[in-house]
């Protein structure tokens, strides 16, 4: 396994990946899949968010981008403006009403959930490819970057939108510390947090 830096020429597969990865999660698969099936908005929509991230050197890939960690300091935004009225286009032109009324709440609540007492580094995206999973790669590269961010001083953050990750992220010294719902199909966000004594 080889963890670098992501940079410029790394979006396009990080953005398949994400897109693969997130098709059938529990939140956002029923909030960005079209009825007729169509995903070609999948790779732009996860595009911004990465793009987003970039400037802050916290995206890290595992080999050809077929694990990805995009982290945020805290504090700093998620995207540039012009990146979310770009996801924004995206929504409004590509999903129904309740998808985008879900995408809204979403986005609120992510914010609302989010602590602000504490210099912390939020983990706003792990995904594998799924032509690699069971191959442990976003667990490990999950456990290199926190050993990093501990070191630092720097405990972590992050909403899992998928209950089958929870134990996952539990084993990586993660703790529930609350939760919301997505307003589409109630399906379940967990807030995680992991001090530095995890």
């Amino acid at each position: 396994m080889h963890l670098r830096l992501a940079d410029d020429a790394d979006v396009p597969a990080i953005a398949t990946t994400l897109a693969l990865a997130f098709s059938d999660d529990p939140v956002w698969g029923p909030v960005l899949r079209r009825p007729d099936g169509d995903t070609s908005h999948f790779e732009p929509f996860w595009r911004r968010f990465v793009e987003g991230a970039l400037p802050y050197r916290t995206v890290w890939v595992v080999d050809d981008g077929d694990a990805v960690a995009v982290w945020l300091p805290s504090g700093e935004p998620e995207m540039t403006e012009q990146q979310f009225v770009e996801v924004e286009a995206i929504v409004a032109d590509r999903l129904d009403a309740a998808q985008r009324q879900a995408f809204d709440g979403l986005m609120e609540a992510f914010e609302a959930n989010h602590p602000h007492d504490e210099p912390h580094m939020y983990l706003s995206l792990l995904a594998s490819n799924p032509a690699r999973r069971g191959e442990g790669l976003a667990q490990r590269m999950l456990a290199e970057n926190l050993r990093a961010f501990a070191a630092d001083g720097l405990p972590a953050y992050l909403e899992s939108t998928n209950p089958a990750n929870d134990r996952r992220y539990e084993r990586a010294g993660f703790r529930a510390v609350g939760g919301f719902t997505c307003s589409l199909d109630g399906a379940p966000i967990t807030t995680m947090w992991r001090a530095l004594d995890a």
